[in-house]
């Protein structure tokens, strides 16, 4: 089972990267290959409209670092997407690549039969770590991109949100959403 885990944050050793750190750890132990990338360290452009993903070709053709890190996505099994919440939202680095894999889709893809390029029966886990405690604060964003990564095929998805991590080591100490973050990928990679 290949994993691809992509970290949203701008930091390497925050609460983002600490929740995908122990996933990818619980997930290799059960047998899994697992590759983590840290988007902010990539140099890339958002999508450019162009189009061409949906008549000259089936893929991206904006050649930059997010070239490769496509087509891994495309491959695996299963996307961990990790972004802290920023003003309500997810982080500008993985908003960039999301709105890359509108490649993924067929053209005509809102209203065909095979919306996605990608093999059906993918896994989307996304982590979302926030500083506000309430969890209720920011409780539609997993919802909205959830819907959109249906249509790409990842039929299960998993959504895993820390509240109140208002600093960078917050979630090293929650064992209680650490293990929930294991249970994820064990049930994943059984």
């Amino acid at each position: 089972m290949k994993v691809i885990c992509l970290n949203g944050s701008p930091l390497t050793e925050g609460n983002t990267a600490t929740m995908i750190r122990v996933f990818s750890e619980t997930a290799a132990e059960r047998g899994a290959d697992v590759e983590t990338i840290h988007l902010n360290e990539l140099t890339y452009r958002g999508c450019q409209s162009c189009m061409r993903c949906k008549g000259e070709t089936d893929h991206c053709t904006v050649q930059d670092d997010l070239t490769g890190v496509l087509a891994a996505v495309r491959e695996a099994d299963v996307l961990v997407m990790g972004s802290p919440i920023f003003f309500g939202e997810v982080s500008s680095q993985l908003k960039g690549f999301i709105d890359r894999t509108f490649s993924f889709l067929n053209p005509g893809f809102a209203s065909g039969a095979m919306p996605s390029r990608l093999d059906p029966g993918k896994t989307l886990v996304m982590m979302l770590p926030q500083g506000a405690p309430d969890e209720t604060s920011f409780n539609d964003v997993y919802p909205r991109y959830a819907g959109f990564y249906k249509w790409f095929g990842y039929e299960h998805r998993y959504e895993l949100r820390g509240c109140g991590l208002g600093d960078p080591g917050d979630a090293s100490g929650n064992e209680a959403l650490l293990e929930k973050v294991r249970n994820v990928a064990r049930e994943i990679v059984e």
